[in-house]
C-alpha cells in the first residue's frame, strides 16, 4: 500500500541545513497497522509527512495504492489526498463548528446530496460510537471524544490509508486505550492500512504488527512487533523497551543495594526472558523440580504480543552450583533468554 524509496527530507540551506529525514525507504502492506516510533527529533513525524507529501520529500520516491505521489500535479495530488486520512496529537478540530459540522467538513466538494451527507456524517458517527454528540462543540468534549470526531472526519472520504501523529499522546492511558481498540476495529472492519506515530512503545505493543524504529533522521531497526522486542539489536530500541518493562527495575534496586537484591553464598540473581514465540510451558515451576533448586521470583512482566508470550522475570537461584548451571542450560535450550546480574559465589 505504502512504498517509500531513498526518502530524505532537508530543511534550511546551506550551512544551516537539517536533515530530518535521511534515506529512508520502507513498505508497508495493505491492512497492516504500522508503527513508526522514535524519541523527539528522530524525524518520525516528518517521515509520515512525506507519505501525503505534506512535507514534499527533499529526494526520493513515495507510491500509495500504485501512484507515485511524488510526480502528480498540484490537482492531481489533491485528489490522491482524499485516499489518505490523517489525525493528530492536538485533534485539529474547528472550534466553531459542531461536530456534525467538523465531521462533514471534507465532504464540501464531493458529488453527494445534501441527504447523503447528512446520513453519511451520522455512520461515521456511529462508526466511532459518538453518535450522540453531532450537535455537540469541541469544547464540550473529552479529549478522547475529540479524537474520535477527528478519526470520523479522517474517514469521511473512504481512505485506504490512515496516518495517526501521536494520536494518542495527549491522552490518559484508559483513553489510549480506547482510541486504540477503536482503530484496530476500523482496520478490521474497513480493511483500512494504519500508520501510528509514537514515541510509546506500549502503543506499538497494543496495536502494531510490524515497526520501524528511528534514531537522527535514520531508519535503524525495522521487524515483527515480537521479534523487536524480544532481541533489539540497536540501543535505541533497548532504551525504548527499558521504558515500558519492570524488569529493568532490578538496576536500581542493585544500586540501592536493596535488600532484595543481597543475596546469601550460592545463590545469583538471574533475568529470564522469552526470545522466541514458541515457549509456552510452566518453565519456572519444571525448573524448579527438574534440578532440585529455588527460584524466588523477584520482579514478573510477561504479556501477550501477537499471540505470544513476552517478557520475562527476575529471580534469585539458589541450590547446588552444578544443577544451577544444568538449569541454566536447559532454559537456554527452551528459547528462554538467561541473564545473570548479580552471583554470589559457590556456597562454602
Amino acid at each position: 500500500m505504502i512504498e517509500l524509496e531513498k526518502i530524505s527530507k532537508v530543511f534550511g540551506t546551506g550551512g544551516r541545513e537539517v536533515h530530518a529525514i535521511d534515506d529512508v525507504s520502507l513498505s508497508i502492506g495493505k491492512g497492516e497497522i504500522f508503527g513508526i516510533i522514535g524519541f523527539s527529533g528522530a524525524g518520525k513525524s516528518t517521515l509520515v509527512r512525506c507519505i501525503n507529501l505534506l512535507e514534499m520529500p527533499t529526494s526520493g520516491r513515495v507510491t500509495v495504492d500504485g501512484r507515485e505521489l511524488t510526480t502528480l500535479s498540484p490537482k492531481e495530488l489533491r485528489t490522491a489526498r482524499k485516499g489518505i486520512g490523517m489525525i493528530f496529537q492536538h485533534f485539529n478540530l474547528m472550534p466553531s463548528r459542531t461536530v456534525f459540522g467538523n465531521v462533514a467538513f471534507p465532504l464540501k466538494g464531493s458529488n453527494l446530496s445534501k441527504q447523503e451527507k447528512e446520513e453519511k456524517v451520522r455512520e461515521l458517527l456511529r462508526l466511532v460510537d459518538i453518535g450522540d454528540k453531532e450537535n455537540a462543540y469541541p469544547n464540550q468534549l473529552s479529549g478522547g471524544q475529540k479524537q474520535r470526531v477527528a478519526i470520523a472526519r479522517a474517514l469521511a472520504n473512504d481512505p485506504k490509508v490512515l496516518l495517526c501523529d501521536e494520536a494518542t499522546s495527549a491522552l490518559d492511558p484508559q483513553t489510549t486505550k480506547s482510541i486504540l481498540q477503536l482503530l484496530k476495529k476500523l482496520n478490521k472492519q474497513l480493511g483500512i492500512t494504519v500508520v501510528m506515530i509514537t514515541h510509546e512503545m506500549a502503543v506499538i505493543k497494543e496495536i502494531c504488527s510490524r515497526v520501524a524504529v528511528m534514531e537522527k533522521g535514520r531508519l535503524v531497526e525495522e521487524g515483527e512487533v515480537f521479534s523487536i522486542f524480544a532481541n533489539p539489536k540497536e540501543d535505541v530500541t533497548r532504551d525504548f523497551i527499558k521504558t515500558t518493562s519492570n524488569l529493568q527495575k532490578i538496576s536500581g534496586l542493585l544500586k540501592e543495594d536493596s535488600p532484595v537484591t543481597r543475596l546469601k553464598p550460592g545463590e545469583m540473581i538471574v533475568r529470564l526472558s522469552y526470545v522466541e514465540k514458541n515457549v509456552s510451558e510452566p518453565l519456572i515451576s519444571m525448573v524448579s523440580r527438574k534440578f532440585d533448586i529455588d527460584l524466588n521470583i523477584i520482579f514478573s512482566d510477561i504479556e501477550i504480543i501477537q499471540d505470544a508470550p513476552i517478557g520475562g522475570t527476575v529471580a534469585i537461584m539458589s541450590g547446588k552450583r552444578e544443577q544451577i548451571d544444568q538449569a541454566m542450560n536447559y532454559l537456554a535450550e527452551k528459547n528462554v533468554g538467561v541473564e545473570v546480574i548479580k552471583d554470589a559465589g559457590i556456597a562454602s
